[in-house]
């Protein structure tokens, strides 16, 4: 760990803030348009069956970091293209519009995101939080796409990138605190939550919905959030908790972990055993094992989708 973080000890830390104190500093954090308003002209687009290939194009062009990630993307060795694409047209061919709708609802918030970024964390923490926050937010798509759920816009997704938007928001609000975390050696994610209650009084997923609530977000988004540690709690929507807690634990046993903390290996099939995953499917649906094969399928070529995101 840097020695440039600012250091808290968990042992001499004194009783957590008020509730009060709590919501005042997360009100204090900016507010973030891309959480409200996102790329609607290209949404707009890509949702639209007559749209052109030529239309989205013009569209992407007009925004340098969302064509910087589309490039990079279909270059990446996922796609193992033999030439190199440097027209957006025909990086919008490759794509398809499934993708184009993923990277335009991901790069504003991670651009927006990056403002509550603190200088006190390394670099390379920041670049696994996004590259896990993107490969969660792909899988809980799958997830929810495999089971008996329909979802037509981009809730899933944005769940899935959301999930641990309360680090960052912490990143701001409690700088010290967040430095406490990723310094300690914990046991499980559970554990991870378990010490920030302690430290703060609340864990990321409340900070992290509260944030959400105040943009007026979704309930589906909100509570998804909120409860993607313990989706059996959710008073409604549990389906998209479920999927996040499911998507986060395979993103970890591959090998991408979310940089702000010291957890243990996540066992092979631990997956099946979540709380999620038991929400989502009966083990005796012949749509399990299907699911669980395009799964793992998915997971194996992760990081090098991820290449070309992050």
């Amino acid at each position: 760990m840097s020695p440039s973080l600012l250091s808290i000890d968990p042992e001499t830390t004194t009783a957590p803030y008020t509730e009060a104190d709590i919501r005042r500093r997360i009100d204090a954090c900016p507010k973030l348009a891309s959480l409200q308003s996102i790329n609607q002209a290209l949404a707009d687009l890509v949702n639209s069956e007559q749209s052109l290939t030529s239309q989205i194009a013009e569209i992407i062009r007009q925004d340098p970091s969302l064509s910087s990630r589309i490039l990079r993307m279909v270059n990446s060795v996922y796609f193992g293209l033999s030439a190199q694409i440097n027209d957006i047209e025909d990086a919008v061919f490759f794509l398809g519009l499934r993708q184009l709708r993923e990277l335009s609802v991901a790069t504003p918030v991670i651009e927006d995101l990056e403002r509550l970024q603190s200088g006190a964390f390394p670099p390379e923490m920041w670049k696994k939080l996004w590259a896990h926050s993107i490969a969660t937010a792909i899988l809980t798509r799958e997830i929810l796409a495999s089971a008996p759920v329909s979802v037509d816009d981009e809730t899933d997704y944005l769940v899935g990138l959301l999930h641990n938007l309360g680090k960052i928001v912490m990143a701001y609000a409690f700088p010290k605190e967040l430095a406490a975390v990723a310094e300690a050696a914990v046991g499980t994610p559970a554990d991870v939550c378990a010490l920030e209650r302690q430290l703060i009084g609340w864990d990321h997923a409340r900070i992290g919905a509260y944030f959400l609530e105040n943009h007026h977000l979704a309930d589906e988004i909100v509570l998804g959030v909120r409860h993607h540690n313990d989706p059996d709690a959710a008073p409604a929507h549990n389906y998209y908790a479920a999927a996040v807690q499911v998507a986060d634990c395979l993103v970890r046993h591959a090998g991408i972990p979310s940089g702000f903390e010291i957890v243990d290996p996540t066992p092979a099939d631990q997956w099946k055993e979540l709380p999620g995953w038991k929400l989502l499917y009966n083990a005796k649906r012949p749509e399990t094992q299907i699911a669980r094969a395009s799964l793992a399928k998915l997971v194996r070529s992760l990081p090098d989708l991820l290449s070309g995101l992050v």
